[in-house]
């Protein structure tokens, strides 16, 4: 399990197996775990998610993709990790 903070200074988890289903759907993340963290810790963009609980953050990666996103749902001070996906483009 790994742990960042988020701008707002809410800790944010990427749980073991959050990340095993990001990379069984996204093999292109599998060596840039960093990157997915990096993009809720120091995002480039962030907007509300389709919840009231969730977020989008968006943060830089590196080529092919220009952008990952990642989802954070949200229990109060603490977030959790449910996908990360690379992106060509910021909505």
């Amino acid at each position: 399990m790994w742990e960042v903070p988020d701008p707002d200074g809410r800790t944010v988890v990427l749980a073991f197996g959050r990340w095993r289903h990001i990379v069984e759907k996204h093999a292109t993340l599998r060596r840039r775990r960093a990157e997915v963290l990096l993009a809720v810790s120091d995002p480039e963009d962030r907007i509300p998610g389709r919840r009231p609980s969730e977020e989008f953050f968006y943060g830089r990666a590196t080529p092919p993709e220009r952008w990952i996103k990642v989802v954070v749902h949200f229990e109060g001070s603490r977030g959790h990790i449910v996908t990360a996906f690379p992106r060509r483009w910021i909505p």
